[in-house]
């Protein structure tokens, strides 16, 4: 058993060991075959250097030839370029010299080429002909422009027409247009304008549509044709284009309307109405052309020219200048012309349209080019409210000092009282104008109470000149006949009008108070001496009986009849001469004359009863009794009934 463990053991060991033999020796054959390929690749590497000195020269002619062929190309297609810039050049011109005219589009198109082709040569001035293709674009783009302006001026001048009238008026609010009939005119034949307070009102919240100058088709080609011209340095030629051919067109549309260049003298020699309904006119006036015709001017030369501001602010002036100048022109003359009071309303008129129109104004006219315009139309704004300010310390002063010598002979209210009234309850109507005129002069303050310390100035002022001129009356009952009235009509005045607030009920009862006070005047002073005839005072004899009945012409109180009939003579005379002068004296309140009237015959016709009833019948039983007891007491007061009645002497009695 071991022998046979031994005999295999000895197997495995020679089997082993042969194979590290094979092993050996293939890898000495392996080193044998990479030494002979290291051999042979060292060989390849020195026959490839001695390869690749030998083509060194090959391969320097070729990169040369290679960038030979790339210069050639390189100049070929800059050849062509420049070609390609020669061939448009004169495809640009061939358009240039056939005009704008019949293919503007096509025209625009060769003179933005031939800009394209001046860059070009102008950044290429290495190419030796530059210089003359230059000089040659240059002309060529020259005479373009100028056919250019040519072509804008023929283009804006064919589309450019005065607005009639009736197209403005369409353009206005219904309540604005004015009205065709006959009493509608002014001294020129021209319709007038309405300007009632309810429309200035409402004018502010007015829709207004501008009318279209231009058709807008026609706006873009304008553009177009202004862009070139800019671009070429031509800004005082269109300036000058634009102005020349639009200026005159607004100015003849404001002449159509009626608007007239009048000068300080003129409107001084002017009559009143005349001035008046020019005035009128001219508040229109303004409205349209600041709401209408300004405002699509300005829309006009912001489409034409947008994108150049400030050239759009110096094109909308150069055009609006002439007109605008025309318009405030008269404005300053109206508000530096004599200053009288009927010219405040118009100026309040005047300054409540620059006022409403500020806004307007300012954004129409904003820019440096345009503040002239803005400033001159601001300027007139503050000398209308100087001015209406200035007049109506004027009113205050004229009132005052009033040197009427007509006095009204019927103690009636005064001319001048109806007046001031009148002038007061209208300036009510003008409260918000007159708070911001205050505002603007005085300082803050509150406004209301402004406008009643003026108006209670003016009262005064009235109330003064009444006084003064009550003096001329002769007959004192008339004095305060007169001052009753005049008072009576500025109170009822005032309480029936906004006044009223503003002054106060203490001013109104205080007022009504005076009027009591004249009246009381009146009927003491008129009536004293015939209420004396019917008193008993002095009639009674010092030698009378107690006895009654009627005794040698004397009653039983001891009166004698010839003293009685004496006192009914004064009395009838007395009587009838009040009748015949206080029946031409007017008391023109029918509520306050009937107060009056009722107010003496309380007085009167008591006492003639009580006299006649005490004393008649001493006239009775002696002959002519009719002669002394003329009148009944129904007689008199009947005729009182016709006093205050402001008859004239030869107007028949009631």
């Amino acid at each position: 058993m071991k022998m046979g463990i031994h005999r295999k053991s000895g197997v495995d060991g020679d089997m082993l060991s042969e194979r590290a033999r094979i092993m050996r020796e293939s890898l000495q054959k392996s080193q044998s075959i990479t030494d002979n390929v290291v051999n042979i690749l060292g060989s390849f590497d020195h026959r490839l250097s001695a390869l690749e000195t030998a083509m060194r020269p090959t391969q320097i002619r070729t990169h040369a030839i290679r960038t030979a062929h790339g210069n050639i190309d390189k100049t070929l297609k800059s050849a062509e370029v420049i070609l390609s810039q020669f061939d448009i050049s004169r495809q640009a011109e061939v358009k240039i010299l056939q005009g704008p005219h019949e293919d503007l589009e096509s025209y625009l198109q060769a003179i933005a080429q031939l800009r394209n082709n001046i860059r070009f040569f102008s950044n290429n001035k290495s190419f030796k002909s530059s210089d003359g293709v230059l000089s040659h674009a240059n002309s060529l783009l020259t005479k373009a422009i100028s056919k250019l302006e040519e072509e804008f001026k023929q283009l804006l001048l064919s589309y450019s027409n005065p607005v009639e009238p009736d197209r403005l008026f369409e353009c206005l609010p219904n309540s604005m247009r004015p009205s065709s009939s006959p009493g509608h005119q002014d001294s020129s034949g021209k319709s007038r304008l309405s300007n009632s307070n309810a429309e200035q009102n409402s004018a502010e919240n007015a829709v207004y549509t501008p009318p279209t100058l231009i058709p807008p088709r026609i706006l873009p080609l304008l553009h177009d044709l202004a862009q070139q011209m800019v671009q070429a340095g031509h800004q005082q030629q269109f300036v000058k284009i634009y102005r020349d051919t639009r200026s005159p067109v607004l100015e003849e549309s404001l002449r159509n309307l009626g608007v007239e260049k009048l000068s300080k003298d003129d409107v001084q020699k002017m009559q009143w109405e005349v001035l008046e309904a020019k005035i009128g006119n001219w508040i229109h006036f303004m409205r349209i052309a600041v709401k209408l015709l300004f405002s699509a001017e300005r829309k006009v030369c912001d489409q034409i020219l947008e994108g150049f501001d400030s050239l759009n602010d110096q094109c909308f002036a150069e055009v609006t200048t002439a007109s605008v100048a025309v318009l405030l022109s008269f404005g300053d003359a109206i508000a530096k012309s004599k200053r009288s009071p009927e010219k405040l309303f118009v100026l309040l008129d005047m300054y409540e349209i620059m006022r409403e129109l500020h806004s307007e104004i300012e954004s129409l006219f904003s820019g440096k080019a345009c503040s002239e315009i803005r400033e001159s139309a601001f300027g007139l704004t503050k000398q209308l409210a100087q001015t209406a300010q200035e007049t109506f310390g004027d009113f205050e002063e004229a009132v005052e000092k009033d040197a009427t010598k007509t006095a009204v002979s019927d103690g009636t209210v005064h001319p001048l009282t109806s007046y001031v009234i009148n002038y007061v309850k209208f300036l009510f109507d003008y409260q918000s104008t007159l708070k911001q005129l205050f505002q603007e002069f005085e300082n803050g303050g509150d406004s209301n109470s402004q406008l009643a310390t003026v108006t209670m100035r003016i009262m005064q002022a009235l109330q003064t000149n009444l006084d003064g001129k009550s003096k001329q009356y002769k007959d004192a009952a008339l004095t305060h006949l007169f001052l009753m009235n005049n008072i009576h009509y500025m109170v009822r005045s005032v309480r029936r009008s906004e006044a009223k607030d503003l002054l106060g009920d203490d001013w109104v009862q205080r007022h009504r108070r005076v009027v009591q006070q004249h009246a009381n005047q009146y009927k003491r002073i008129a009536w004293a001496k015939i209420l004396q005839c019917l008193s008993i005072q002095g009639l009674t004899s010092s030698g009378g009986s107690n006895n009654s009945g009627t005794v040698d012409g004397q009653n039983s109180s001891g009166v004698s009849r010839s003293t009685v009939k004496d006192r009914l003579k004064i009395f009838n005379v007395q009587f009838e001469e009040l009748h015949q002068r206080q029946t031409q004296w007017a008391v023109p309140d029918t509520e306050l004359r009937e107060s009056l009237r009722l107010a003496v015959a309380e007085v009167l016709l008591p006492a003639y009863r009580s006299f006649i009833k005490r004393f008649g019948p001493l006239v009775d039983s002696g002959k002519n009794a009719q002669k002394y007891i003329r009148y009944s007491a129904e007689d008199l007061d009947r005729m009182l009934g016709e006093f205050f009645e402001g008859k004239t002497l030869n107007e028949p009695k009631r």
